[in-house]
């Protein structure tokens, strides 16, 4: 399989099952933890630090941008990244839900900054995603099922991707978003505008704040 010319491709334990299941364990208990803070209004309903529970994609389940451990994984992945897509990459930022029963991601294409895009199955119930790589709109796609630790890299601006409603109880998925470092605004779109990784959205520059996912 050649990402650059299939526009995606699957990569089989691209982190440890381990590993996969501490991230886990981890999105958990933080959710736990952010919620309870939430509900007894030590955190104000409009603070997205440490994540929400209100992401437009997935209402009512816990998504957060540029979790640190994410970010570090984001950076971690770079050269098997660059290795897999033979592209010299730069990275912008990590996003993670826990998915849960009855949830769907509704078919959509995503900003520059998901240029070269990842899904990567941390733990729970699998969850295959579609991805139409025809350009048109309503067709069928193709399945993807991937394994705790398989990663699927896919062009995320380019490619509709989509969830079909989730059977499953729990499912955690975390994705880490790059640009071609050949393209001419790679260079300023980098860490997606923010200073340096690990930053939430409140240090994206202008408008790519009002797209983030």
């Amino acid at each position: 399989m050649n990402f650059i010319k299939d526009k995606y491709k699957i990569i089989k334990t691209a982190i440890s099952p381990d590993l996969g299941e501490f991230c886990f364990n981890y999105l958990q208990n933080k959710a736990k933890a952010v919620k309870h803070m939430f509900d007894v209004r030590y955190l104000s309903p409009y603070d997205n630090t440490y994540g929400i529970f209100n992401d437009i994609q997935a209402p009512n389940t816990y998504s957060c941008y540029a979790d640190v451990v994410m970010e570090t994984l984001l950076m971690a992945l770079v050269p098997k990244m660059e290795k897999e897509t033979g592209l010299k990459l730069f990275p912008n930022y990590s996003y993670t839900r826990l998915y849960r029963k009855d949830d769907i991601l509704v078919r959509h294409t995503d900003r520059y900054s998901c240029e070269v895009s990842t899904t990567l199955f941390l733990g729970g119930d699998k969850w295959p995603i579609y991805l139409d790589l025809s350009g048109q709109n309503n067709n069928s796609g193709i399945k993807v099922d991937l394994e705790q630790g398989d990663m699927l890299i896919y062009r995320g601006a380019d490619l509709q991707h989509w969830r079909e409603p989730f059977e499953g109880n729990v499912c955690a998925q975390a994705f880490f978003h790059y640009n071609n470092a050949s393209d001419k605004n790679a260079e300023t779109n980098k860490f997606d505008t923010r200073p340096f990784i690990g930053l939430p959205n409140y240090f994206i520059k202008g408008d790519e704040k009002s797209k983030d996912k």
